[in-house]
């Protein structure tokens, strides 16, 4: 049985001997916080989350985080992080508490 890290948007998915294969996804939402900060996007992170979550939180396996505390604006965590967009980000403090990372 797969073991993922806490962080990992895959950390509560079950995994079915059987069938070899994972279950659908499961939100793991990111509550709004007063201490947010807005962030336009630069293009140096078009359609790069991964390298944002690495700049902000050290950690590029975060990348998620963004879609999941913007759902109302982002559908995709790819595709919808476009440059000159402007997105909640959540601090680093706040994701430790949240997700215990």
């Amino acid at each position: 049985m797969p073991n993922y890290k806490e962080s990992s948007p895959y950390a509560d998915t079950n995994y079915n001997d059987t069938n070899a294969y994972l279950n659908h996804f499961k939100v793991r939402p990111i509550p709004a916080s007063s201490d947010d900060v807005v962030y336009q996007i630069e293009p140096q992170y078009h359609q790069r989350p991964d390298l944002f979550a690495y700049d902000i939180y050290n950690n590029p396996n975060l990348w998620w985080v963004f879609c999941q505390r913007n759902m109302d604006t982002m559908e995709d965590p790819i595709y919808d992080f476009k440059s000159g967009s402007k997105i909640y980000v959540p601090k680093g403090a706040a994701l430790k508490t949240v997700l215990g990372v």
